[in-house]
């Protein structure tokens, strides 16, 4: 165990108690990773949601070994103010992590950090270590664990009886998923030995937790029945530090022959597939809730036969049956479902088309030329204004060399290109700030922006809002170099800051990350300077459609706007520059669309090129004010 380990501050919101949660589930959800990992390294504070809320009613179902204080919103620590709950700091300091997926991974890094023998924890998130790390704005994954199901479960819980007899879509869009065949990086080698097992009829696995599979396994114990499939046999053996046994590691020779088409499938053992993650940590509480209301109500879970045995089998893992006795969760005993027949199921089991992923061919060919001919017809073309600064530059010479993006680990050609586009957005926000502003550099990345803007306008405060762990860390390496005092870090997917501010800012926000900010900035009524990236990526997902325009949308299709972004990425230097002159146009007709879109909110946006325009292939920047 590892020493002197800064105390950190663990913030949760508290709405109100039911059964055996606190919610919002998101924090039963904290507290239960918290009681797995058997982590003590932070101070636990509930946030009440309400008034009137006193100790003995927020205390009750605690984990009882947790340090756990109440504070009020008014409160919490400046930097926490302006985020969703539930948040993170360092006493005392400006590093902000915030969200359930973010604050998780870090509650499992430093438990693994301050005791680096708990590598079971450490395997929590997954393979290369991204489980639940991709943001929800983009990952239907992640927005399943970390929004959907637990907001789908709060609601059930309190929807009067009337409306709670319909499962949930979000859980029937879970038991789909545990339908699914599982993709694991070394699936050709358990495929194969799932087939040579099929080839011999042999009957191995753990149990899956019927009646006789009650008491949980300690961690190098395993179950006196045998595996009853190779799924689990793989899952638990990792699970309880095993060697698979050398039976199943060898392969007939006419096995390793099999074509890859031809070998069985992976079926799942965990919400991931095969091994135990952090988003059945996340689940099991909500589930586990979804559970007990539906047993009280008497409803029938045999359309859930898939969730119901992971229930059971997440149940066996050593360690979270002890979690939940100190969370006070009494985890059912099911029995186990036989599945109901195909028909009845997808019957029962329909999931609404917002709920599935964007079916909509995502290979749209052809060129944009037909695209561009159809909105020239309408009078639509892309449209850039003159350069309001061509010729403002920062004095990069006298600035200390922590402001210099070249401090950012880069090649000077880079650090010095990137010089030339921070001229561009620095020179638009000192025409827009005064002072006492509140600056956001969303996307921040290692601050470039951010840490220019903070020195440069030391009367202003400046927020940097980065998703990435590692590049938030050297941005705050740099303001720490250079003494900032007006400068705060946030580590979270954009929707879990929810401050107001004056002006938003972003260099190269990537694909529909540029509409986030936009959206952020007309919520607030804030200005914004804005350079678009990766048009490429840009796709329908929840949160938004496109073409985003009023205007857009009454000429082309998704599919057919969709080929002015895939286009509007060949503006690399390499290409011919007759398709590096289209490209431009479509990033203008792109962006044109946005800012369309942003003007039928009372802003007026202009769209210019950066100068000079070869600073970068995606030099467009958007310039917004409200109206």
């Amino acid at each position: 165990m590892k020493d002197n380990v800064a105390e950190e501050h663990l913030y949760l919101a508290f709405s109100h108690q039911y059964r055996d949660s606190i919610f919002p589930l998101h924090t039963s959800i904290s507290l239960f990773l918290l009681s797995y990992c058997d982590c003590k390294l932070f101070k636990v504070f509930l946030v009440p949601t309400g008034e009137d809320v006193g100790d003995p009613c927020v205390t009750k179902n605690l984990a009882g070994d947790l340090d756990v204080h109440l504070i009020s919103r008014c409160q919490l620590p400046v930097v926490v103010q302006s985020c969703s709950l539930p948040a993170v700091v360092v006493k005392d300091d400006k590093f902000c992590r915030a969200g359930l997926s973010v604050v998780l991974r870090h509650i499992i890094q430093k438990t693994f950090e301050a005791d680096p023998s708990k590598k079971d924890v450490l395997a929590l998130l997954g393979f290369k270590k991204t489980c639940l790390k991709a943001c929800a704005e983009v990952s239907q994954w992640t927005r399943l664990c970390e929004i959907s199901i637990p907001l789908a479960v709060e609601r059930f819980l309190t929807g009067s009886p009337e409306h709670c007899q319909a499962i949930p879509p979000d859980i029937l869009l879970f038991e789909r998923k545990l339908g699914e065949p599982v993709r694991v990086h070394n699936d050709d080698k358990i495929r194969r030995q799932k087939l040579q097992q099929q080839k011999a009829g042999a009957k191995t696995g753990v149990p899956v937790l019927g009646e006789e599979a009650t008491e949980e396994l300690k961690p190098g114990e395993v179950h006196d029945h045998p595996p009853s499939s190779l799924e689990l046999n793989v899952a638990f053996s990792k699970l309880l530090t095993q060697e698979t046994p050398d039976a199943i590691n060898r392969e007939a020779p006419h096995i390793r022959r099999t074509k890859t088409s031809d070998l069985p499938l992976l079926d799942h053992v965990f919400a991931e597939g095969l091994y135990f993650t952090v988003a059945d940590l996340v689940l099991l509480p909500c589930i586990h809730q979804f559970l007990v209301s539906s047993k009280k109500q008497g409803k029938n879970l045999v359309n859930l036969p898939l969730i119901t045995s992971w229930y059971r089998r997440v149940q066996e893992v050593p360690g979270v049956k002890k979690a939940a006795g100190k969370c006070n969760m009494e985890l059912l005993q099911l029995p186990e479902l036989m599945t109901a027949p195909k028909e009845q199921l997808q019957d029962s089991a329909s999931v609404p088309d917002e709920l599935e992923e964007d079916n909509e061919d995502s290979h749209f060919t052809g060129g944009p030329r037909p695209t561009m001919t159809k909105l020239m017809e309408n009078g639509i073309e892309a449209k850039f204004s003159p350069h309001p600064y061509p010729s403002w530059t920062l004095d990069w010479t006298s600035l200390p060399s922590a402001v210099s993006p070249g401090e950012g680990k880069m090649s000077r050609d880079r650090a010095l290109r990137k010089q030339q586009q921070l001229n561009n957005l620095v020179a638009a926000v000192t025409k827009l700030a005064k002072p006492g502003d509140l600056i956001v550099d969303f996307c921040s990345g290692g601050g470039h922006v951010g840490i220019v803007l903070a020195y440069m306008m030391p009367s202003c405060q400046v927020i940097l809002i980065e998703n990435k762990e590692l590049s938030l860390i050297r941005a705050k390496d740099r303001s720490d170099e250079l003494g900032l005092n007006n400068i705060w870090f946030i580590q979270a997917n954009l929707d879990y800051f929810i401050g107001t501010f004056n002006i938003g800012v972003a260099l190269h926000a990537c694909g529909v990350a540029t509409d986030m900010v936009i959206e952020h900035c007309l919520r607030a009524r804030a200005a914004f300077v804005i350079s678009p990236c990766c048009y490429g990526f840009i796709q329908n997902i929840v949160k938004f459609k496109y073409p985003r325009s009023h205007q857009f949308k009454e000429i082309l299709s998704y599919k057919e706007h969709m080929i002015l972004c895939r286009f509007a990425d060949q503006t690399a230097v390499q290409l011919p520059p007759e398709r590096r002159l289209i490209g431009k146009q479509c990033m203008g007709l792109v962006d044109l669309d946005r800012a369309w879109a942003a003007e039928e909110h009372n802003y007026s946006v202009q769209i210019v090129s950066m100068e000079p325009e070869s600073c970068s292939p995606k030099n467009n920047m958007f310039v917004g004010i409200p109206t």
